[in-house]
């Protein structure tokens, strides 16, 4: 049944019937080389899994707002990624499910408010626009940019001796330092207190790493020296500006003290009560969070929601020490099982990492 199920040809009509396109949509997507359909003998076009598979690529990523000559660069010499291809999809529905959840409930507020007698305000309305999504598109922004993370890169050899433009110090925009190191003709980052992770080029400017989806981009001013980076990680791409050496080198420095002499973050206590309490409720402060951690909150709150809802009250909350890359660790005893809570105060006073696991 299988073999016979993938033998399957459908007309151009076929297939534009069954996947709600017209016929011309589909020349169009020809025309700019997203698909290649197969040709009868009578030159009539033929659409089998694989054409129907880039098909839902396509309608993925158009749905993020890309371009057609952008989704050609993209997927380019590469071929299909069903599983990639759902979980953008599934991000992206997730996204509109949740923001037309959050739309809804504040209009209702404001419908109340009305019915009272009570006009709307300028920030009602403001409030409403940016809860309904009615301004920007940023969850589909994030599913897209980790899409684009996501996708298998291609090592090119350059030459080596351009790692020590690389070589050096920077600070990133949530405040950790990041260090880049050339070593036997190889480059390698991490952020302070972590430990050296190999990156591998795609150009002379652009470098990933294999373990993880993760990039690093360099970019130089106008004086041609390399002046900062991009790390592009879960969605988010945050920029570090290159640092003195030795400004790096006090950070890492204050860090082990703190690591070795267990101090936490100022009003350290306090935060992770306040956030564990909010998370519990199922109202995270987002606008306490830097924006890529408050994307990925959102995304992911019905799965956090549903975690904590299996662990039930919250019994004591103990603090442990800091971890190796700077974050305050606590153990937090629910009525029915236990968990470790970790959270990364920035330079600002924001969250920039927040992070949460059961433990025996």
């Amino acid at each position: 049944m299988d073999e016979h199920r993938s033998e399957v040809r459908l007309t151009a009509s076929e297939c534009a019937r069954r996947m709600g396109l017209s016929v011309r949509t589909l020349r169009v997507y020809e025309r700019h080389g997203l698909i290649s359909p197969q040709r009868t003998g009578k030159d009539w076009r033929l659409y089998g899994a694989n054409e129907v598979a880039r098909l839902n690529e396509v309608l993925a990523l158009k749905a993020l707002g890309l371009s057609l000559s952008r989704i050609a660069d993209l997927l380019d010499g590469k071929s299909t990624d069903l599983g990639r291809t759902l979980a953008v999809q599934r991000e992206a529905l997730q996204g509109i499910c949740q923001r037309a959840q959050r739309g809804l409930a504040m209009i209702g507020t404001l419908q109340d408010k009305l019915a009272g007698g009570a006009s709307l305000t300028i920030t009602d309305l403001t409030n409403l626009a940016k809860e309904s999504s009615m301004v920007e598109p940023t969850d589909d922004a994030v599913a897209w940019r980790r899409y684009e993370q996501n996708r298998p890169r291609t090592e090119v050899s350059i030459n080596p001796s351009i790692y020590e433009d690389y070589s050096g110090s920077y600070q990133l925009q949530d405040g950790p330092y990041y260090i880049v190191s050339a070593k036997d003709g190889r480059l390698f980052t991490r952020v302070v207190g972590q430990s050296d992770i190999e990156i591998f080029p795609e150009s002379e400017t652009e470098f990933f790493m294999k373990a993880l989806p993760v990039q690093v981009t360099f970019h130089r001013g106008d004086d041609g020296q390399v002046s900062s980076l991009t790390h592009h990680q879960n969605g988010a791409e945050i920029r570090a500006t290159r640092v003195d050496a030795q400004i790096a080198k006090t950070a890492e420095e204050d860090l082990m003290a703190r690591i070795r002499n267990k101090t936490p973050f100022p009003n350290s206590e306090s935060i992770i009560h306040r956030v564990v309490a909010e998370h519990v409720r199922g109202q995270p402060d987002y606008d306490g969070m830097a924006p890529p951690l408050a994307a990925l909150a959102k995304q992911q709150s019905e799965q956090v929601r549903a975690e904590l809802d299996r662990a039930g009250d919250v019994n004591e909350i103990a603090y442990k020490g800091v971890s190796q890359a700077g974050w305050d660790v606590y153990e937090v005893r629910f009525a029915n099982f236990n968990m470790e809570w970790s959270f990364f105060l920035g330079a600002d006073g924001k969250l920039h990492g927040l992070f949460f696991r059961p433990t025996p």
